[in-house]
């Protein structure tokens, strides 16, 4: 239970959602046994529904593990989407290809080994949706290096912001500190309209506004 919502709450919203797909099955039991962060099947949901609603075309993913959430940006995206999967670690990247194949959308993923802060800087133009979902101390930076990166229209949106109710509290450690400051920087940039979703370990939804 993500500490965010109370669990009896958590539990009914969870028992609504419709089983997965048993790749998707596959992947959540491996998560859970190796204990690899993934964002789950509610979030999940929602970043294919926001994919879908945007009719988005290029997404880039910050921080994407074993391509879980890539699966779910990628089934959403249009015919002749792409979707930017980023991670440091080579297995990961092994994992989410072979993963992704089942799924059938890797034809629909571009596949980039190393740092995103870095990574992002090798693909040109704009994004339809930024996600980020790094080490959470990078959460500042990836807001100053993606903000001009999102189209008008389009979304950046970042997982664990809520950070199992720590940034409420009196942690003062280096990674809540960064997550404060990420969701400060949402939430006053003057081109941005920002919600946070008290989903699981909270989700931000920052709308790109137009000029």
């Amino acid at each position: 239970m993500s500490q965010i919502v109370i669990a009896a709450v958590e539990r009914y919203m969870n028992d609504l959602i419709p089983e997965r797909d048993p790749v998707l099955r596959e992947m959540e039991e491996y998560a859970e046994q190796n204990n690899i962060p993934i964002v789950g099947p509610a979030v999940g949901r929602l970043l294919f529904q926001l994919a879908l609603a945007l009719q988005a075309r290029r997404v880039f993913e910050m921080g994407s593990a074993i391509g879980y959430s890539t699966i779910w940006l990628a089934r959403a995206v249009t015919d002749d989407g792409i979707v930017y999967y980023t991670d440091g670690d080579p297995d990961n990247l092994a994992r989410a290809e072979a993963y992704c194949r089942r799924a059938g959308v890797y034809n629909r993923v571009t596949f980039l080994l190393g740092n995103a802060l870095e990574l992002i800087d090798q693909v040109e133009g704009q994004f339809d949706i930024v996600f980020n979902d790094v080490d959470k101390y990078q959460y500042p930076q990836v807001f100053y290096k993606t903000a001009a990166r999102v189209r008008q229209g389009g979304l950046l949106i970042a997982d664990n912001v809520l950070w199992s109710g720590r940034v409420a509290g009196e942690e003062q450690d280096h990674w809540t500190e960064a997550i404060r400051q990420f969701n400060r920087l949402i939430y006053e940039a003057p081109d941005f309209f920002t919600t946070i979703v008290p989903l699981r370990d909270g989700i931000s939804l920052s709308l790109k506004l137009y000029s």
